[in-house]
């Protein structure tokens, strides 16, 4: 655990209202942890805000979630807290909702995409915190050598990985299935053949024919012909094969701003393009979203209400994005981003995130269909399998989820 304590010191009184904010550390090492940047947004908040305190507790991802779930149970909620889910919070009654604390022109200023992602019954309570965005990444020096251009539909895929693996490139396109983080990649692929999880009135649909269309594609065009490298499918990780795209050994991945940065650091050369579809290029992307929320518990709404209107101005949430390589949350943030020279290598990001999908944040289920996906998807791709049959298994598993609520 990461922990620190901002607002210790001058000008608190007996008399303050503290707001006890639990976070999430995206820092990779000591120098870029995540408590520099909430102490230094809880003391100018402080500064400005005579009578309010802010105690911040800073835990790793793999912790936060549970620490919280704890402090919940405990009947020791956190005013605040910046996580990944917010629906079972908010089923549970246990949420303020956004327009309970927030300004109407902080509410009104997050991209209209993240706030319908922050609904529960339609009603928003998941505040987004910061999102990313992906897009089909290759590496230029591989293709310019192999006479390839950028692809553009899932021909192209096929042929340029088939070229890349005859140049004896490790990975041609790297497919990573494994349970780390297979619920993102496997909603990229979706996409772009048409599906997805969800139809368009929210319920379940992850048995589609779109989606196993997709899923056989994949199997017979890339895996069954060896395109995707020496690691099967189901059991090749996200960070393995992001590794491996920074050692310059893939062709071709779905990737993130800070993989982009990360490959360029070592040296890589990437190109980057909406992830190609059956006849061209895949209009929308898959958006990822982390949340921030306002516990109802210890009554602090109008307190709490100060400190996001504070939190979610311009200065704070490009900060944050800039420090971790992610997006910005607002339109007026986005604006900036878009027109500063500063941040041109996401402006492709930064455009696709308006229009992106993302999970199906507001059900409750999701976490448990999640876990489906994450455990029974690389099957579908394996030799002799039945694509269409395992995602019938995970549409069962998670429809028996959302069932079950």
């Amino acid at each position: 655990m990461t922990a620190a304590l901002s607002g210790c010191g001058g000008g608190s009184g007996p008399g303050d209202v503290v707001l006890k904010l639990v976070a999430a550390d995206y820092g990779t090492s000591d120098a870029n942890k995540s408590d520099t940047y909430w102490n230094g947004v809880a003391r100018n908040f402080e500064a400005s805000h005579p009578g309010i305190r802010v105690q911040v507790s800073v835990y790793p991802w793999t912790d936060v979630d549970r620490k919280v779930a704890e402090m919940v149970k405990a009947g020791n909620a956190p005013d605040i807290a910046q996580i990944g889910a917010y629906a079972d919070y908010a089923k549970a009654g246990k949420l303020y909702t956004a327009d309970q604390m927030l300004s109407i022109p902080t509410q009104a200023n997050f991209l209209p995409v993240l706030a319908d992602a922050g609904r529960f019954s339609r009603v928003q309570y998941g505040l987004p915190f910061v999102a990313s965005t992906r897009l089909l990444f290759y590496n230029k020096k591989l293709f310019s050598q192999a006479g390839l251009n950028a692809p553009r539909t899932w021909d192209d895929i096929a042929a340029d990985a088939a070229a890349l693996k005859q140049r004896g490139v490790k990975y041609p396109l790297a497919l990573p299935l494994g349970e780390e983080e297979s619920q993102a990649e496997t909603l990229m692929w979706l996409l772009s053949g048409g599906g997805g999880y969800t139809d368009d009135s929210g319920a379940y649909n992850i048995d589609s024919p779109e989606n196993a269309k997709t899923f056989n594609w994949l199997k017979s065009s890339l895996v069954d012909k060896g395109l995707v490298g020496p690691v099967a499918p189901g059991k090749l990780n996200r960070a393995k094969a992001f590794a491996a795209f920074t050692k310059g050994d893939v062709g071709m991945l779905n990737g993130h701003p800070t993989l982009m940065e990360e490959a360029q650091k070592q040296g890589v050369d990437v190109g980057m393009v909406p992830l190609p579809g059956p006849g061209g290029p895949t209009i929308g992307s898959m958006g990822v979203a982390d949340w921030i929320m306002g516990f109802k518990q210890n009554g602090h709404r109008v307190e709490m209400g100060k400190f996001f209107d504070f939190m979610f101005s311009d200065k704070n949430v490009i900060e944050f994005a800039d420090t971790y390589d992610m997006l910005p949350v607002t339109d007026s943030a986005s604006e900036v981003m878009e027109t500063d020279p500063e941040f041109k290598p996401l402006r492709k990001f930064l455009t696709a995130l308006p229009n992106a999908e993302l999970y199906p944040f507001g059900k409750t289920s999701w976490a448990q269909a999640s876990e489906s996906i994450k455990e029974n998807i690389g099957e579908a791709v394996e030799p002799g399998a039945n694509a269409a049959s395992v995602l019938e298994r995970i549409a069962q598993e998670s429809s028996a989820a959302e069932s079950a609520e």
